[in-house]
């Protein structure tokens, strides 16, 4: 699996978090992190964030998706990670990003 670029985001605290973005069918080992649902824009390049949420399972499909609608509804591309094995750094690294971020998806 090959990363398509690095992403950094920010959270509403000021933490910067690195992330790496993959095309949407890209598969995942089995370990926790946290994940965005992206959408690349066509004409520069940026993406926008649909979603954050995390796991303790990245390699579960995320085509099953409870929020799989929305995802496309709003055109999902891409998604990008970032392993984490703590749940309580997954969940305040989650919270920080929905809160600086309040994609759509999330509502």
């Amino acid at each position: 699996m090959a990363e398509e670029n690095s992403l950094t985001v920010g959270g509403a605290s000021g933490v910067s978090y690195v992330f790496w973005a993959y095309p949407w069918d890209t598969s995942f080992k089995s370990e926790g992190g946290v994940y965005l649902v992206l959408r690349k824009a066509p004409n520069n390049g940026n993406y926008n964030v649909l979603y954050v949420g995390q796991t303790a399972y990245l390699s579960e499909r995320f085509d099953n998706h409870h929020k799989k609608p929305c995802f496309d509804r709003y055109g999902k591309t891409h998604i990008a990670v970032r392993v984490e094995n703590s749940e309580k750094n997954r969940l305040g690294i989650e919270a920080d990003l929905i809160q600086n971020y309040r994609p759509n998806c999330n509502g």
